[in-house]
C-alpha cells in the first residue's frame, strides 16, 4: 500500500510543488518531521486525485446520460449523496484507526494522514471504474 501511495505522490507532485518539479517530501524520509511532511503530501495527492476522479465520473455520466436529463439528474444526485456519505464514513473510520493517539501529536497526524490517503486512494479507484465503456 505504501508503494501505491508513493507512486500516487510522485504522479501528483507537480500539483503541490510547481516551483520545483523534482520536489517530493517522501524521498529519503529519515525523521518524524519528514514522515509528517510525507504523510501530508500523500494525503493531499490522494485527495487531489479523488477530486479529479469524482469530477471525471460526473463528466462520464453527462456523456452517457446527457440526452436524458431525468436519468442524468438521478445519477448525479446519487453520486453526490454517495460521496457525501463516503466522506463522513472515511473521517469516522480514520478517527477509529488513529485511536488512542493524542490529537495534535505527530504520531496522530501521520496516522490520520496515512489513513485518509489510503482510503481516498481506494475510493478514487472505485470512482474511476464506474461508467467505463
Amino acid at each position: 500500500m505504501k508503494s501505491i501511495l508513493l507512486a500516487l505522490a510522485l504522479i501528483t507532485s507537480g500539483a503541490y510543488a510547481a516551483d520545483d518539479a523534482d520536489y517530493n517530501p517522501c524521498d529519503a524520509v529519515e525523521n518524524d518531521q519528514q514522515t509528517l511532511a510525507c504523510s501530508v503530501f500523500s494525503k493531499n495527492a490522494a485527495e487531489q486525485l479523488l477530486t479529479e476522479n469524482y469530477e471525471a465520473l460526473q463528466t462520464r455520466m453527462t456523456s452517457l446520460y446527457g440526452s436524458n436529463p431525468t436519468q442524468l439528474n438521478n445519477i448525479i444526485s446519487k453520486i453526490k449523496a454517495a460521496q457525501a456519505l463516503w466522506l463522513h464514513q472515511r473521517d469516522a473510520d480514520c478517527a477509529i484507526a488513529v485511536f488512542p493517539a493524542t490529537a495534535g501529536t505527530d504520531t496522530y497526524n501521520i496516522a490520520l494522514n496515512d489513513c485518509m490517503a489510503a482510503i481516498s486512494d481506494d475510493r478514487s479507484e472505485f470512482l474511476e471504474s464506474i461508467g467505463q465503456e
